[in-house]
C-alpha cells in the first residue's frame, strides 16, 4: 500500500510529506470557491516528488459550469489525478447520482489525459449511490484499518482517518505502478 494525504485550505502549505507517494489537494468547490493555498500546496507536493491529485467539492446543479470551473483552476499536468468529492454540503444537500455521473463524464471530456476518480464515504457508496459509476476509480472514505474499507467494490484510494489530518492509502504495488496508472492515452 502506498501512503498519501489529502489537504485543503485548513492545512499548511508545507504539510509533512515524509513516507508519502501522493497528495490530493482541494482545488475548488461549487462555482465560486478556489482553495487559497492551492498553488503553494501543489508546489509542495511536486517538490517532494509526489503524484498530485486535485479535487472539486460538488454541489447540486450547474454541472457543466462546475466542471469547467474545476478544470480552469486545477493545475494541468500529465500524470495528475482529478477527483470529484461527492458528499453532503453545508446545507445538508448533495448532488444526485445523475449529477455526479454527469460531472465525472464532463471532467473526463475536458481533461482526457488525466484520470478522474470519485471520492465518497462508505455510507454514500452503499446507500446513496445507485449507478456505481466512479470514472477511473473509487476513492473511498471509511475510518477503519488502512487498506481495508468495508465495501465489496474495487477501490483505488482509501481515506482511513482524519486524525490529525486526512490520511490515505492507494492500492498499487509501488509508486511506479501508480505513475503508470495515471498515464492516459
Amino acid at each position: 500500500m502506498l501512503r498519501g494525504i489529502d489537504v485543503s485550505a485548513y492545512q499548511s502549505s508545507t504539510y509533512d510529506t515524509d513516507g508519502l507517494s501522493f497528495a490530493f489537494i482541494k482545488a475548488t468547490e461549487g462555482r465560486s470557491y478556489v482553495n487559497p493555498r492551492l498553488s503553494a500546496q501543489t508546489a509542495h507536493a511536486r517538490d517532494a516528488g509526489l503524484v498530485a491529485g486535485f479535487y472539486h467539492f460538488l454541489w447540486p446543479g450547474n454541472l457543466t459550469a462546475q466542471a469547467e470551473y474545476f478544470v480552469k483552476h486545477a493545475p494541468e499536468k500529465a500524470g495528475d489525478i482529478l477527483a470529484v468529492d461527492w458528499e453532503r454540503n453545508g446545507e445538508g444537500t448533495h448532488a444526485s447520482n445523475a449529477e455526479k455521473d454527469s460531472f465525472i463524464r464532463k471532467v473526463k471530456a475536458l481533461r482526457p489525459h488525466n484520470r478522474v476518480v470519485l471520492y465518497c464515504n462508505r455510507d454514500f457508496w452503499l446507500n446513496v449511490d445507485t449507478t456505481s459509476y466512479a470514472g477511473d476509480g473509487l476513492w473511498i472514505a471509511d475510518y477503519v484499518t488502512a487498506g481495508k474499507p468495508r465495501i465489496k467494490a474495487k477501490w483505488r484510494f482509501h481515506q482511513y482517518t482524519s486524525d490529525p489530518h486526512d490520511k490515505d492509502v492507494a492500492d498499487f504495488a509501488d509508486k511506479a505502478a501508480l505513475k503508470a496508472w495515471t498515464k492516459v492515452g
